[in-house]
């Protein structure tokens, strides 16, 4: 098993949080993975993309010319990378800032309300746990206790922001149901 994402979006909503995580909740469930950042001039509010790479044999290269998956956070970022998903592959869009829809009939899509979920949650900085829950509801790559340890590993000592994150991974499982 292989798989690879190309994670987009603005800086600061979490891209390159997402990115590490999956990482990490790989090498921690025993596979390889690959993490390969890429950041605009800004930081925050500029664009920002990683590409992750989940193998259960190592990984050759963090170059990928066709994506399995795309998480496109935001418009411009749907824009520039839609066309890089493989044919059988899937797009995970987040529609609270996403209006374009997936054309292409052989690319899966799935148009998950991060920002409007993490809204209504009461903390609009979860939206991209949200995502993450999505992605991994969606890919096969890690367990969702894969994605609940890793949750818990990265905020290590903020018990208080743990339920509420863990709510907004289980949103994430539940949209791409």
């Amino acid at each position: 098993m292989e798989k690879s994402v190309l994670i987009a979006g603005f800086g600061g909503q979490g891209v390159m949080s997402i990115g590490k995580m999956l990482g990490y909740a790989a090498s921690d469930a025993g596979k390889y993975a690959s993490f390969y950042p890429s950041y605009g001039a800004e930081q925050r509010g500029g664009t920002a993309n990683c590409t992750v790479i989940i193998s259960d044999e190592e990984i050759g290269s963090p170059a990928v010319s066709k994506l399995d998956m795309l998480i496109a956070m935001n418009q411009p970022s749907f824009d520039k990378f839609a066309k890089k998903v493989k044919k059988g592959g899937s797009i995970i869009v987040n529609s609270s800032l996403v209006t374009s829809k997936v054309e292409d009939s052989d690319i899966a899509a799935f148009y998950v309300p991060a920002n409007d979920i993490a809204n209504d949650l009461g903390s609009p900085k979860v939206a991209n746990i949200v995502i993450l829950g999505a992605y991994i509801g969606l890919s096969g790559a890690l367990s969702e206790e894969d994605g609940k340890a890793i949750i818990k590993k990265m905020l290590g000592g903020k018990a208080d922001l743990l339920e509420m994150n863990y709510k907004a991974f289980d949103k994430g499982l539940q949209a791409v149901k």
